[in-house]
């Protein structure tokens, strides 16, 4: 639920403010690049005026991530309506790989300006794939900031070659 929708936001967070009974909950821990963070999913079922409104919603949604990324504490809470009848363990798991795509996107937007190009037909999917691959490159060069990657190597030549044509180490399995 995002800001365009200021009314059911409000309606929606109002649902799952003080010491209301909250029926369905899961939780999650993650540990990993730096982070620290617990996710909680909160759910009940859609009030009327909700389902009237917005037809085919079945539950309502509270996620929030709370934690540390690089030693700095957040804390982030959003809110879904969705038709999806599930558990509360698998519907956390769908925001959490929802969240992970955006987080890509998020990247490529901020750091390569993905939604300011305005390629057509089959521009559009070639420059996306060259995208990913700059990307990944820079992942397996071993950037952990996709930032400093780029500006490792965005005036040397040597450097990009290198990465393009380093060989794969070879797997464990």
């Amino acid at each position: 639920m995002k800001g365009n929708q200021k009314t059911l936001h409000r309606q929606i967070r109002s649902l799952f403010q003080g010491k209301r009974h909250i029926p369905f909950l899961a939780m999650d821990h993650e540990k990993i690049h730096g982070r620290d963070i617990t996710w909680t999913l909160r759910a009940k079922q859609a009030p009327e005026h909700i389902r009237e409104g917005w037809i085919g919603t079945s539950w309502i949604v509270e996620v929030t991530a709370i934690g540390t990324r690089d030693g700095k504490i957040f804390r982030q809470t959003h809110f879904f309506l969705t038709s999806l009848r599930t558990t509360p363990e698998a519907l956390l798991q769908l925001v959490r790989d929802r969240w992970s795509i955006e987080s890509w996107h998020w990247i490529r937007d901020t750091q390569l300006h993905e939604d300011a190009h305005r390629y057509r037909g089959n521009g559009a999917g070639a420059m996306a794939t060259l995208r990913t691959a700059a990307l990944n490159l820079l992942r397996l060069a071993g950037f952990q900031s996709i930032r400093a990657g780029m500006q490792a190597v965005t005036h040397d030549i040597t450097a990009l070659l290198a990465m393009a044509t380093r060989k794969p180490e070879p797997s464990l399995s």
